[in-house]
């Protein structure tokens, strides 16, 4: 019988390795924060509002999902950026597959639409 599974907690590294690997994705720097752009727009950053945490842009139905899903992991950010979908992720909380889910949704929110019709 093999080890048991760990749950192994998400880094930085892992975020910007699934952010990066949307088509045409690249990493800036905005507010002395990394971010993650698709065709020059923003549709992630990471660590804000500390190193153990990143941002994702979605819609409010889409960030409403997931906070229900998983309130120890998503949050809305704070003021109207988080009204308007702007959704912290807790790092170390969270797994790989939904960090990813929610990376997605946020490149097909920013990205133009013929790019992301191709995706």
């Amino acid at each position: 019988m093999g080890k048991p599974f760990k749950f192994q907690t998400m880094t930085a590294d892992d975020f910007r390795k699934l952010a990066l690997s949307f088509p045409e994705a690249v990493e800036l720097a905005h507010m002395y924060h990394p971010d993650f752009r698709v065709c020059g727009k923003i549709f992630a950053t990471l660590g804000y509002p500390d190193e153990n945490s990143a941002v994702v842009k979605l819609t409010p139905d889409e960030q409403r999902d997931l906070v229900q899903g998983d309130p120890n992991v998503f949050q809305p950010v704070k003021g109207a950026w988080g009204r308007r979908g702007s959704t912290s992720i807790h790092l170390p909380a969270a797994k790989i597959e939904i960090v990813r889910e929610a990376l997605d949704a946020a490149w097909r929110n920013t990205a133009p639409k013929r790019l992301a019709r191709t995706c």
